[in-house]
């Protein structure tokens, strides 16, 4: 979504380009919701009215509920939008949604069916609520989705200078940032800042504190080098380029490799970029081999609102089977002495914990070594990096550092 919103977003001013972003990142974020809202006042079944009419009056309901749109105005727009059969049924169904709005007692209640609350008030789907409760205690869970469902915030990660540093330069040049802190060398935007005026006297990249948090764990050795072998678009390899690092940066995607080309090229940090997949490193040997493996992203569904609908309940076991491809590949450059590092941004423990231990059991030679350069608030009880939202605000983040004991 972020892709075709970037493509499609870019004929707009700015002032309907903000209006558009609120709507399009809004609906998805609140599409159970709205749904829930919707299927109470479709008498002939949700499931049997046609998907674009149903993108219709989520458009049409988040704008009522949501924007600071009159209600007249949203539920005319959304009319003209639908076919002309359909007219009279989107115009009844908005217009009795803005006069009921978000009223609790049309919703589960989550003192006795939590999943039913979380799945429609708090707008994910039933399976992916069921598993996290599964997984972690239900006030972590609550408080997850609730994060999921705000807008996150705008956070920079400096490449040239401390936080406090950075923080005096975008000051100087008008714009209002502060110190995330917490471990993290981030800075956060204050809301409503131009990203690309806060780039441009800044040498810095967009990243959350949860990702920069790896690129801290994976505490390669001074002036050593790194292969990071899922590299685009390339934030974990510049960061690491910005420590002093030389980084071989690798991925299959031809179009993702040219969003890392173009960073490089901005920031002028030593990062060189091949198209080559991990499964099949391109270089027979690395002192450090990072893995930022495809996964799930389930630790950052508040920034990709549309993920949470495009996976399934088979993706993370489906993930894993590749999760444990890339981990073969990556290994087989990994010399006596050397780092491997696994990471992803997911949240589900069979992409994170139980590739790490299925690992360790397939290569003895392997042992866990955390560093000492991440607060160990951010790790579990093995040492592995665990960035919990829930605990942190930051997008979920996990890693693990290995190293190659014998050959």
């Amino acid at each position: 979504m972020d892709l075709a919103f970037a493509q499609e977003a870019r004929l707009l001013d700015e002032r309907e380009r903000r209006f558009a972003h609120e709507l399009t990142y809004g609906t998805n974020r609140l599409r159970g919701r709205l749904d829930h809202l919707l299927a109470l006042r479709l008498h002939r079944g949700f499931d049997e009215v046609d998907p674009e009419l149903i993108d219709i009056l989520r458009l049409g309901a988040y704008q009522v509920l949501h924007m600071e749109v009159p209600d007249y105005a949203a539920v005319s727009q959304a009319v003209e939008l639908a076919p002309a059969h359909a007219a009279g049924l989107v115009n009844a169904v908005l217009r009795a949604i803005g006069r009921r709005g978000e009223n609790p007692e049309d919703f589960p209640l989550p003192e006795s069916d939590l999943a039913a609350w979380l799945e429609t008030w708090g707008s994910h789907p039933r399976w992916l609520v069921d598993r996290w409760l599964s997984c972690y205690p239900a006030d972590d869970v609550k408080e997850l989705v609730r994060l999921n469902n705000l807008q996150p915030p705008l956070t920079l990660f400096p490449l040239a200078s401390v936080p406090e540093e950075a923080v005096r330069t975008l000051t100087e040049n008008g714009i209002v940032a502060h110190v995330v802190g917490r471990g993290t060398r981030c800075v956060e935007l204050a809301a409503g800042s131009d990203v690309a005026r806060a780039l441009a006297v800044l040498p810095a990249i967009v990243q959350d504190p949860g990702a920069s948090l790896v690129v801290e764990y994976a505490a390669p050795p001074n002036d050593g080098w790194v292969a990071d072998l899922c590299a685009a678009p390339g934030g974990k390899s510049l960061a690491l380029a910005a420590r002093g690092s030389r980084v071989l940066a690798a991925d299959r995607s031809e179009r993702r490799m040219s969003l890392l080309r173009e960073n490089v090229a901005r920031t002028g940090l030593a990062v060189a970029g091949v198209v080559a997949r991990a499964e099949r490193p391109p270089l027979a040997s690395a002192p450090l081999v990072l893995l930022d493996v495809p996964c799930t992203g389930t630790g950052t569904l508040r920034r990709h609102p549309d993920a949470r609908w495009r996976l399934g309940p088979g993706d993370p076991a489906a993930l894993a089977v590749v999760q444990d491809c890339i981990l073969e590949g990556g290994v087989s450059t990994v010399p006596t002495g050397g780092l491997l590092v696994y990471s992803t941004c997911t949240l589900e423990p069979e992409e994170n914990q139980e590739r790490v231990d299925a690992f360790l059991l397939r290569h003895p030679d392997f042992r866990l070594e955390p560093p000492d350069t991440v607060d160990p608030t951010h790790l579990d009880a093995d040492g592995r990096l665990a960035v919990l939202p829930w605990r942190t605000g930051f997008d979920g983040a996990f890693a693990a550092r290995l190293r190659r004991i014998a050959g």
